[in-house]
């Protein structure tokens, strides 16, 4: 199944941060290409402490055959071999943020996961990058594509793009 991840940094070397998640999200058990890759995207932060520096924001999608739980398991362990504490404040400024958006047409609801992320479709610093690799898809529990939610979405947050770029043609082994 195909799965979206959302990746953001706010804390140290940002971009250094998102292409190290991107080459372990790629590595990860089960993960295979095409890998799609969103631009980067300099985001206000939302919801965090006032002192919070903006983030950089990108969304992959890969193709993943294994378990969501596993996949949440394995982009936890990126997210602590890459410094982010497993133990924090809600919405604190992180080195790096992994987020499973969507897998497929999976839709699941446990104390652990919640797929697809069940704010993703009220967030621009989510659906922007998505609408780059992705602007028609439909998900789950959702009438209308990406690009139609990101054109009614009401959210006023900042999103720019950011003016260092990645390969998006990232390739894949």
């Amino acid at each position: 199944m195909r799965a979206g991840i959302a990746l953001g940094s706010n804390v140290g070397d940002r971009l250094d941060s998102l292409l190290k998640a991107r080459e372990a999200v790629i590595a990860l058990p089960g993960a295979s290409g095409p890998c799609l890759s969103s631009h980067l995207y300099e985001t206000d932060p939302v919801g965090t402490e006032p002192e919070a520096g903006p983030f950089l924001n990108a969304v992959l999608e890969v193709e993943y055959e294994g378990q969501p739980f596993d996949l949440l398991e394995g982009l936890q362990a990126i997210e602590a071999s890459m410094g982010r504490p497993s133990k924090r404040p809600r919405n604190a400024p992180r080195v790096i943020d992994l987020d499973i958006l969507y897998v497929g047409n999976l839709t699941l609801s446990t104390p652990d996961i919640v797929i697809p992320h069940p704010r993703l479709h009220l967030r621009r610093f989510v659906l922007t990058p998505l609408a780059d690799i992705r602007p028609e898809l439909i998900l789950p529990g959702q009438l209308i594509s990406v690009r139609g939610l990101l054109q009614k979405l009401s959210d006023p947050a900042g999103v720019a793009a950011a003016k260092t770029q990645w390969d998006t043609q990232f390739p894949v082994s």
